[in-house]
C-alpha cells in the first residue's frame, strides 16, 4: 500500500495531475456555489432591511391607536410609501389591508431568485388554509358557501379547489379531498359518523406542516427554514394546548391535540402540559424554554382577564424575536426574508385589531394589549 501511494503521488504519474485537478475542481465547484446562493440574496435582504417593519414597533402603533376615526387611519397608513389600503366599510379595509400583503409578498418573490418562489407559495398557502378550513367544514356542516371569499384567496390552487367544493354535493367532499391530495388522517376524520372539527382542524394543520416541510429552498437555506417550521409548530402546539385546558378538555384529549416535534416543545413535554389541572400550572411545564420568560408574568393578567389570549400574544411576541435570531444567525442567505415576511404578517395582523377598534370605538388600551410588538427581551 505504501509503494503504491509513492508511485502514485510523484510528480511525473499523471494519474497524480488528475487527481489534483480532481480536488481543485470540487473545490472551486462547493465554493462557487456557497457564493452563487449568498449573491443571490445580497439585494434583497438589503431591500428588506432598508424597507423594514414599522406596525410591530410600540411607538407607530400607539400613535395610530389614538386616532379617532377610519379616515384618519387610512390617511395615516396611506402616508407610508409601502403600504396602499382603501376602504368604506371595515371589511373592505381589511380585505384591503389582505391584498397589501399578497402585494408585499409578490414584491418579495420579484426582487429574490426563483429558487424562492415555491417558499413564498408555501408561505402563502399557510393563509390560504384558513378558508380551506372554513368551506370544508360549511360543507360539512351543509352551510351555504359565500363565493365572494374566493377573492381572498392568494393561490390559484387554493381558489380551484374551494371552487369545486362549492361545485360539488356533500357527498362528493371526500372524492374531491382524494383528488387533490389530502391526507388520509383528513380523509378518515370526515368520514366518521360523529365529525370531530377540533381533530379535523389538527389534521389539516398537520397537512399544511407537512407540505411547507417538503418545500424546496435554495442552497444553505434548508436549516433556516426548518428552524422556523419548527419554532411555528412550537407555537401553534402551545396555543392549541392553552385553548383545550381553558376549555376543560381531558387530559386524554388534549394529547391529540399535537401536531409534531417543534423546536423545544417535544411530544413528552407537550404531554406533560396536557396532564396539568389548570392553565397556570401548564405554563410552569414551560420553564426552561424560551416562551417561559415570556409569558412567565402574565398569569397576573390571565386571571384577571380569564383568558388565555394574554398568553397567545406572549407567545406571538417570543416567536417573533426567536425569527429575529434565525434572521441574524442565517443573515447572508434567507434570514432576512423570514423575518421581513413573518413581521409582515404581524403588522398587518396589528393594523386589522386597530382598524377593528377604532370602527367599534373600542378602548385604546384593550386595543393595545391585542397588538404584538417586537420588543428587545
Amino acid at each position: 500500500m505504501i509503494e503504491f501511494l509513492e508511485e502514485f503521488f510523484k510528480p511525473n504519474n499523471p494519474s497524480f495531475w488528475v487527481f489534483i485537478f480532481l480536488v481543485f475542481g470540487l473545490i472551486i465547484f462547493f465554493t462557487t456555489r456557497i457564493f452563487a446562493t449568498y449573491a443571490k440574496f445580497v439585494y434583497p435582504n438589503a431591500k428588506f432591511e432598508a424597507m423594514g417593519n414599522p406596525f410591530i414597533n410600540e411607538k407607530k402603533l400607539n400613535d395610530l391607536i389614538s386616532l379617532k376615526n377610519l379616515e384618519n387611519f387610512i390617511e395615516n397608513i396611506n402616508s407610508d410609501k409601502d403600504l396602499k389600503i382603501s376602504g368604506e366599510k371595515i371589511s373592505e379595509l381589511q380585505n384591503s389591508l389582505d391584498e397589501n400583503f399578497l402585494k408585499i409578498v409578490n414584491m418579495m418573490r420579484k426582487d429574490s431568485s426563483k429558487k424562492m418562489d415555491r417558499f413564498y407559495d408555501s408561505y402563502l398557502l399557510k393563509y390560504d388554509y384558513y378558508l380551506i378550513k372554513k368551506f370544508i367544514k360549511d360543507k360539512l356542516r351543509e352551510k351555504e358557501l359565500d363565493e365572494n371569499i374566493l377573492k381572498r384567496c392568494f393561490l390559484e390552487k387554493t381558489k380551484k379547489i374551494l371552487i369545486q367544493i362549492i361545485n360539488k354535493d356533500k357527498s362528493e367532499l371526500i372524492n374531491i379531498l382524494e383528488k387533490n391530495d389530502f391526507d388520509a388522517d383528513v380523509i378518515n376524520n370526515i368520514k366518521e359518523e360523529k365529525i370531530d372539527y377540533l381533530l379535523l382542524d389538527i389534521c389539516l394543520d398537520k397537512q399544511l406542516i407537512k407540505e411547507i416541510k417538503k418545500t424546496k429552498v435554495p442552497y444553505k437555506c434548508e436549516k433556516a427554514k426548518e428552524k422556523m417550521l419548527r419554532t411555528l409548530i412550537d407555537v401553534l402546539n402551545i396555543k392549541n394546548i392553552l385553548r383545550a385546558k381553558q376549555r376543560n378538555y381531558t387530559k386524554d384529549y388534549c394529547k391529540n391535540l399535537f401536531l409534531g416535534e417543534g423546536q423545544e416543545i417535544a411530544k413528552w413535554l407537550f404531554n406533560e402540559m396536557a396532564e396539568q389541572d389548570s392553565v397556570e400550572q401548564l405554563v410552569t411545564r414551560l420553564e426552561g424554554t424560551n416562551y417561559f420568560d415570556y409569558i412567565k408574568d402574565r398569569i397576573e393578567e390571565y386571571n384577571k382577564s380569564g383568558t388565555v389570549q394574554v398568553f397567545e400574544n406572549a407567545v406571538d411576541l417570543a416567536f417573533l424575536n426567536i425569527i429575529k435570531d434565525i434572521s441574524t444567525e442565517y443573515y447572508v442567505t434567507i434570514g432576512p426574508s423570514i423575518r421581513f415576511i413573518i413581521s409582515k404578517e404581524y403588522e398587518i395582523r396589528n393594523l386589522k385589531v386597530i382598524s377593528k377598534g377604532i370602527s367599534e370605538r373600542v378602548d385604546s388600551e384593550i386595543i393595545k394589549r391585542n397588538l404584538i410588538f417586537e420588543v428587545p427581551r
